[in-house]
């Protein structure tokens, strides 16, 4: 029997369990899994703190313990439980990422549907401001902005939402732009309808499920920003939970005590798959 090429391989047994894998990632079986793991995580993320056996900031054992019964997470260098200390980790990078994305939602979302329904020389201004941040490269300028307010979470949050905005002001303005040559919309015009009820009655209406699907889709990015701004000093400072300053307080002790440093990484792996997913499914229940 002849040896298989590198091709035989591909097309025998590597593109027929690739088209399966498509076929599972569209099933509606497999949407219903993503979107239960996204409420699992909610879930997780605001009541996982109020069930955590300790104090996510108080020592609660003997420090560098590894994962056993009393701590399934082990513990860290001072003896905190890393199963509290997770759960608030947990809680505190999903609330400030989601809130990223929605404050990011709302400027972009107002500047871009100004701009569609106005045109003219506010449409130019708007849209050349918008060109200007988009220009800018937005994660050096984060670092920039929280190293002159100094390292906290808040002033990491302000950073990236500063930065954020645009690409909803591009999106929301062209959907704004299409929603307008609508025969419904012109109908409207010609019926005396004010400029205020068609932007507020139809054209705002009409680009909700644009603006959601870009937010979903955008969310696991503006965790992992935040989660490395945090990873690298700029966030979070310790003692207080957050996965990615947790992640960084592990690593000087990976090759003895690797759980300090890897389950936080793991759970940041596994919000950003999540979030991901979740946008991909709810972009395709969209456009059907």
């Amino acid at each position: 029997m002849a040896a298989m090429t590198p091709t035989d391989v591909t097309r025998e047994w590597v593109v027929p369990r690739w088209r399966a894998l498509g076929w599972f990632r569209d099933s509606p079986v497999s949407q219903r899994l993503v979107f239960a793991a996204v409420a699992l995580l909610l879930l997780v993320a605001v009541f996982g703190p109020l069930f955590a056996p300790h104090d996510p900031l108080l020592a609660a054992g003997e420090p560098y313990q590894s994962p056993n019964r009393s701590f399934p997470f082990g513990t860290d260098n001072a003896g905190r439980d890393m199963l509290s200390r997770c759960l608030s980790g947990l809680s505190v990078t999903l609330f400030y990422g989601i809130a990223i994305v929605v404050v990011a939602l709302l400027i972009g979302g107002a500047v871009g549907l100004i701009a569609g329904a106005a045109g003219g020389w506010l449409d130019t201004l708007l849209m050349r401001t918008t060109d200007l941040f988009l220009a800018l490269p937005a994660a050096v300028l984060s670092i920039a902005v929280v190293a002159a307010l100094g390292p906290s979470l808040f002033h990491t949050f302000l950073a990236i939402g500063l930065f954020w905005w645009p690409y909803y002001a591009r999106l929301i303005r062209v959907e704004v732009r299409a929603l307008a040559a609508r025969p419904h919309i012109e109908a409207a015009k010609l019926a005396g309808v004010s400029r205020r009820r068609r932007l507020l009655r139809h054209l705002l209406p009409g680009t909700i499920p644009t603006a959601i699907v870009a937010a979903s889709l955008d969310l696991g990015a503006a965790i992992i920003l935040l989660a490395t701004l945090s990873f690298i000093g700029l966030g979070a400072q310790p003692p207080s939970p957050e996965l990615g300053s947790m992640t960084a307080s592990g690593l000087p002790d990976l090759h003895t005590a690797w759980w300090i440093a890897a389950i936080p990484g793991l759970l940041v792996f596994v919000v950003i798959l999540v979030a991901n997913m979740a946008g991909d499914a709810l972009r395709d229940l969209v456009d059907r």
